[in-house]
């Protein structure tokens, strides 16, 4: 165990990455469970899309966000702290949220871009194909 401990204060960034996955996920779990509004039992796969969020950007972000903020405002005095909960609530909190919400609802979006963005690029691959062999023609000629 004290191997691991000093592996975690060597490396804080695996700390931190591990600890936002496991708090991620277990809040979704929590959440599901006192909720209880699926009928099957617990989503996985839900829970899952939470995990990644929290692994891929929430950990990444705050680990880098709050030691640039650490560096721009050194120090713990009342107005120090203050500085900085007011930035990170102003600047951080948005951004969190947002990717939050856009990264738990990623099937969503990736199944509109499949609906939506193939066809529209199968439609300009087309039209430019059609232009370059001179189906369509461009050029407006003088009467």
């Amino acid at each position: 165990m004290n191997r691991a401990w000093a592996v975690f204060k060597a490396h804080p960034y695996i700390g931190n990455v591990l600890g936002y996955t496991t708090l991620f996920a277990s809040a979704d779990l929590i959440q599901q469970s006192l909720l209880g509004g699926n009928a099957v039992g617990i989503d996985w796969c839900q829970t899952g899309r939470v995990a990644t969020v929290g692994f891929c950007f929430h950990a990444n972000f705050n680990y880098h966000w709050l030691r640039a903020l650490e560096r721009m405002l050194p120090g713990s005095r009342v107005r120090m702290v203050t500085a900085k909960v007011v930035l990170d609530q102003l600047i951080a909190a948005p951004l969190t949220i947002s990717a939050f919400y856009i990264g738990s609802q990623i099937d969503v979006i990736l199944f509109q871009i499949q609906l939506v963005y193939w066809s529209t690029m199968q439609v300009r691959i087309l039209s430019i194909f059609w232009l370059h062999k001179g189906h369509i023609s461009c050029t407006c000629r003088g009467v």
